[in-house]
């Protein structure tokens, strides 16, 4: 296992990155720039580039923002949003990412098609599979937050061929808080260290899922069992967490990285949970480093 090139307080290089260097002064919890801000209201509306489409995916209709085309010779990427979320708090990650760009809604989140059943960590898998491929994405690099986490690496098992590299932020579910009772709790532990200007954003999203989806996919999460899963995986895996995370902390994030074939770790200093969302650049630089070379050597060890 490596590490991935890690961001601090002082300048940092990413390798392979055409010798970007930048220089950062981060006070101790991250925020969005007002810019991001706007970026994850935006939709429906065009914004950076991204618009909203409709689709039908194994009967239902999910909502996706788009930036760009697939392409034959890269592999798009594919964002997937946490529970009781939507592609909004994604889009500051999105923004920042090279290439076509998909961030859909997963179904009953969002602007996605409230189905009346709950579906389950593979069942979602399997409706994103279906809509990649009537999206013309024969290959990916899917880039998941929390939850998506889960069904990310669920979607690498049963879809090899799509998945080009994943890159795991914050994953779910931690094997030392295995229980709902114990997400919640860390859950509200990382309130505290999140920017405040996220508020409106999640409960939109929570309004629009409603607390019957979000507790029945939480009941699912926590019986989903990531350690035994991610061995599963062929492609390389890359492993981030914010750096005052309480749900993903830093020994689970070591423990996923080992447990891959080929995996990586780093940290996204002055973030909490959410850092797709207040360290969006900085993942995003992380997330294209990886994939142009997964092979990466370390340059500074996950603490």
């Amino acid at each position: 296992m490596k590490a991935a090139p890690e961001a601090s307080g002082a300048a940092f290089v990413y390798p392979d990155c055409d010798g970007v260097v930048a220089g950062m002064r981060l006070s101790r919890t991250a925020r969005m720039s007002p810019a991001e801000e706007r970026l994850t209201r935006a939709a429906p509306r065009p914004a950076e580039g991204f618009t909203s489409e409709t689709v039908t995916a194994r009967g239902l209709r999910l909502h996706i923002r788009r930036r760009g085309v697939p392409a034959t010779t890269e592999p798009a990427w594919v964002l997937l949003h946490g529970l009781a979320v939507s592609h909004r708090y994604l889009m500051p990650t999105a923004a920042a990412l090279p290439g076509a760009v998909f961030v859909p809604d997963l179904p009953g989140f969002g602007l996605s098609e409230k189905t009346p059943r709950v579906l389950t960590t593979g069942q979602h898998a399997d409706v994103l599979a279906a809509w990649m491929g009537t999206a013309g994405i024969t290959t990916a690099n899917i880039l998941a937050n929390s939850y998506g986490c889960q069904i990310a690496v669920e979607l690498a098992i049963r879809r090899p061929d799509l998945t080009a590299a994943l890159v795991l932020v914050g994953p779910t579910v931690d094997p030392a808080a295995p229980t709902s009772s114990a997400q919640i709790r860390r859950w509200s532990r990382d309130l505290l260290s999140e920017d405040p200007k996220q508020i409106p954003a999640m409960l939109t999203d929570f309004r629009e899922a409603g607390p019957r989806r979000v507790l029945r996919t939480l009941k699912d999460a926590v019986t989903h069992r990531m350690a035994r899963r991610i061995p599963l995986v062929s492609a390389p895996i890359l492993v981030l967490r914010g750096q005052h995370d309480p749900i993903a902390p830093a020994s689970w994030v070591e423990q996923a990285a080992a447990l891959a074939h080929a995996g990586s770790t780093g940290e996204i200093p002055g973030s909490a949970h959410n850092a797709v969302t207040t360290g969006g650049t900085r993942v995003a630089a992380l997330a294209a480093a990886f994939v142009r070379d997964p092979r990466l050597q370390p340059v500074n060890p996950l603490p």
